[in-house]
């Protein structure tokens, strides 16, 4: 990501109310080719009113989108997706008792005609899914007819990122505490599929909770705090200290990380 580069997405001047609640008030938020943003604050900040803007959940009240330098109306989730914008919220919304590739293509299967009928099919989307899967995600499951239920966290969620990221269209990928209910193996493969779905090609906008992970991963974390951005930090010139202060409010000045908590 270099200075002149043109962000892939620009949220300008987003405010949104709820009644007399002001969630948003005049956020601007850019996201760059190749790069992973966090984004973090404590519970009430406005993240998630802010990506439901994103994602279509909630129309702005005042403020643009633009994607690859076009504005976009989002006002649905289909307007999010027609834009290139896909999500994975943390449940992930598989179906346990179908096997990876009816999940990915669920609602979107690939058909054929035999004798003018039309059928699944099966066969071309098991062979598309284990495409995706190897060259968007970079895994290869055990068994990919095995159904959903029986395969470990991090390879649900590699499910998960591939239903999302199948379209070639698609230009911003969202992650809403993709590791919040792992164990630490589960969370290591997460974080490196995180990884290798941005090199190969998709940004993400990464949520979380856990500055460990987000400084394990991220390139840039935006802080929320009170419905508006309370700053933005490079990772490599920043520390959880730094990120923390602006979380809450405070400088913390010299004291040590082990005296801080560790996520937020």
């Amino acid at each position: 990501m270099g200075e002149k580069a043109q962000p892939v997405l620009q949220m300008k001047q987003i405010s949104k109310s709820f009644g007399g609640l002001r969630a948003l008030v005049d956020v601007d938020l850019d996201l760059y080719p190749n790069e992973i943003l966090a984004i973090v604050g404590d519970n009430g900040a406005g993240k998630s009113t802010l990506i439901k803007v994103l994602t279509g959940v909630y129309k702005a009240d005042k403020g643009q989108i633009w994607v690859d330098g076009k504005i976009m109306k989002i006002h649905t989730r289909r307007d999010s997706l027609d834009a290139g914008i896909a999500a994975v919220y943390q449940n992930l919304g598989l179906v346990d008792t179908l096997a990876a590739p009816a999940n990915i293509f669920l609602g979107n299967e690939p058909i054929k005609h035999v004798l003018g009928v039309p059928f699944i099919d099966n066969a071309g989307m098991r062979k598309k899914a284990v495409a995706i899967l190897r060259d968007r995600i970079g895994i290869e499951l055990p068994d990919i007819d095995e159904v959903t239920r029986n395969f470990s966290g991090g390879q649900r969620q590699a499910i998960a990122i591939a239903r999302a990221v199948n379209g070639a269209e698609l230009k911003v990928l969202v992650m809403d505490e993709p590791i919040a209910a792992l164990g630490p193996e589960e969370t290591r493969h997460t974080l490196d599929l995180i990884r290798s779905v941005r090199e190969r090609g998709t940004p993400i906008i990464l949520i979380s909770h856990n500055l460990n992970h987000v400084f394990e991963v991220a390139d840039r974390v935006f802080v929320m705090r009170g419905g508006v951005c309370a700053g933005i930090v490079e990772v490599a010139k920043s520390n959880q200290r730094e990120v923390l202060g602006l979380i809450v409010g405070a400088d913390f000045g010299e004291a040590e990380p082990a005296s801080l908590p560790q996520s937020a």
